[in-house]
């Protein structure tokens, strides 16, 4: 099976990529005998860039997989200190923050004895009872469990929980401070919102997911796009489930009803996009606006089908959360098969959504 699916991701790299019969073969026996010797074999670092690009191409629920080929490796397969995976994170940190001209970037570690991380994204804030991410309440209380206290507020920076190999004991690293970009959230036509005090971090950096090449796995490895608006603005600020902030944003709006037949609530989601998108152009930040990410989708898919590849896709995500029918893709489903390389969810992750924002 490992060697069948190693063929598999060989013939198609390496046609891809135009290399000839003669060096496929060589390498394809390569991995044979690599196999046949140790029941496993090792990627070269150009295969393990490579099919980490081809995953983030085949990543169903990303809608901004036209930019698949730019996706930068970070090759810390080697890393087993503390120090080293330190050093890795950080500069994972640094090179995709990029001072806010925010870089794709992924940093695969081992697939045999890999750190793990107990993070769902390696920033994240922190969930308490009525203050913070409730989606963040459990890794909190693993936190402040192992000793870290935050300061109460909605917006403080999680630690890095993680595990050496070879380890028994968890480990926790607060991320510098310099190296997490935040945005503070302001409007320009309400003033008021500013008053909230809301604000997001400039890269969601996934560490929840498998990246899974030619039969290979790799447990862990912390990926990261760039955000789209209404991620921010309406799933992590408006959903019940999150941080809730309809009723906040609608009192800093002065609007004075929230019934439905106002349609208050729609005008709030529409602003807080506004000021999500206004907050982050203006602090010199990346970011992507969902009709924007829809047309460069469009974009993909003329290029893969130029190059006769099927799209593959869920539905349900590739089509934004804000005004849906007015992007193309709405009009049309998508085939959900999941093809290899790719990115897995772990099984406590298994409801997350896109890979790379």
């Amino acid at each position: 099976m490992l060697l069948e699916k190693a063929t598999e991701f060989i013939n198609t790299m390496y046609d891809e990529l135009d290399y000839s019969q003669e060096e496929k073969t060589k390498r394809l026996n390569e991995i044979e005998n690599e196999i046949n010797e140790s029941g496993t074999y090792r990627h070269t670092t150009e295969e393990l860039t490579y099919g980490a690009r081809m995953a983030w191409r085949n990543s169903n629920r990303c809608i901004g997989r036209l930019f698949w080929e730019t996706l930068i490796v970070q090759d810390a397969r080697d890393v087993e200190s503390n120090e080293a995976f330190i050093d890795a994170i950080n500069t994972h940190l640094k090179e995709a923050t990029n001072g806010g001209k925010i870089k794709s970037y992924i940093t695969v570690f081992s697939q045999d004895n890999p750190p793990t991380i107990y993070n769902n994204q390696l920033i994240r804030y922190a969930g308490y009872e009525d203050k913070g991410d409730p989606a963040e309440k459990e890794i909190t209380q693993l936190a402040e469990h192992l000793g870290w206290q935050g300061e109460g507020t909605d917006f403080d920076v999680l630690p890095l929980i993680y595990k050496l190999p070879h380890e028994n004991q968890m480990r926790m690293y607060e991320l510098p401070s310099e190296l997490v970009l935040e945005v503070p959230i302001e409007h320009r036509n309400y003033p008021r919102l500013k008053e909230l005090g809301i604000k997001w971090y400039a890269v969601p950096i996934i560490s929840n997911m498998d990246l899974k090449i030619g039969g290979i796995t790799y447990g862990t490895v912390p990926f990261n796009g760039w955000y789209m608006v209404n991620e921010i603005a309406v799933r992590n600020f408006t959903d019940s489930y999150r941080y809730n902030l309809i009723e906040k944003v609608a009192d800093a709006f002065e609007f004075d009803t929230l019934k439905n037949t106002s349609f208050n609530k729609d005008r709030i989601v529409v602003e807080l996009n506004d000021a999500v998108y206004h907050s982050f152009k203006k602090n010199g930040v990346s970011i992507v606006d969902h009709l924007t990410a829809a047309k460069q989708f469009e974009h993909f898919e003329r290029n893969e089908e130029h190059a006769h590849r099927k799209v593959t896709g869920k539905w349900s995500w590739l089509v934004p959360s804000l005004s849906p029918t007015l992007v193309p893709n709405y009009h049309h489903g998508y085939s959900n098969e999941m093809r290899e390389p790719n990115f897995f969810y772990k099984k406590k992750a298994e409801k997350q959504g896109c890979p790379f924002h």
